[in-house]
């Protein structure tokens, strides 16, 4: 399958040089044609994948990321040379699922973007039975990647979703950290391990809206565990 990348990124050298390198890996690289409606291209390309840089012309990384994320679940990736911690938090926070501090390695970029695509899209194409489970009397549906507990639902990201489906695959059962880090991006050495902190959290904020407070608990010092209480 061939994938198509959108990437909002104004300085063209760094989109050529992108586009360039992708193309051989055959991923389509596209970029908007007008920074003030990035939507509009968006919805024209509908891409498998977001790279977004923070600094743009008219408005920042941060609003493209929200009103992507107010329509959509696809994987975004943000490029900045901002180098605050807050930065990446706050990308985390808007549902992106990593960051990437320029300059950066090309080698490091593709492989962030291969194992990103990978674990969205091989669900999809594996067929995998348990697409619809029931945990603490939650329904999680994977194929719209939702968790609807009490009338209530939320949308998760994929890389939550991935990691709610590692832990719950491993009831009442730890899950180190680790072991986590390497189900979901295949290859450790290019894991933030914060990065891992903040999706959890993440996760563990979207389910407490659902009033399912304390169901992933941290163990100290080995990793996390999905539990199931009593719902009776």
């Amino acid at each position: 399958m061939a994938f198509t990348i959108l990437l909002i990124e104004d300085d063209t050298s760094i989109f050529q040089l992108i586009k360039q390198q992708f193309t051989k890996w055959d991923l389509n690289v596209k970029q908007p044609e007008n920074f003030k409606d990035v939507m509009h291209s968006y919805h024209e390309i509908n891409p498998q994948l977001v790279l977004i840089d923070i600094q743009l012309p008219a408005y920042d990384g941060f609003h493209w990321c929200r009103e992507i994320r107010a329509i959509s679940n696809v994987p975004i990736l943000f490029l900045s040379s901002r180098d605050q911690p807050m930065d990446m938090v706050m990308a985390m926070g808007m549902g992106a699922d990593d960051y990437i501090q320029k300059p950066f390695h090309m080698d490091v970029l593709l492989a962030k973007v291969q194992a990103i695509l990978r674990r969205t899209y091989a669900y999809a194409e594996e067929g995998e039975k348990d697409e619809y489970v029931i945990w603490n009397g939650a329904s999680i549906d994977y194929a719209s990647s939702t968790v609807t507990y009490q009338n209530q639902t939320v949308d998760l990201t994929k890389n939550e979703q991935s990691i709610l489906r590692i832990l719950l695959k491993y009831k009442n059962q730890i899950v180190s950290r680790d072991d986590l880090m390497r189900e979901l991006w295949d290859d450790e050495r290019f894991v933030n391990d914060n990065t891992l902190t903040v999706n959890i959290n993440r996760l563990r904020g979207k389910l407490e809206q659902l009033n399912l407070a304390d169901v992933i608990v941290t163990k100290k010092g080995l990793g996390y565990m999905a539990i199931i209480k009593d719902v009776s």
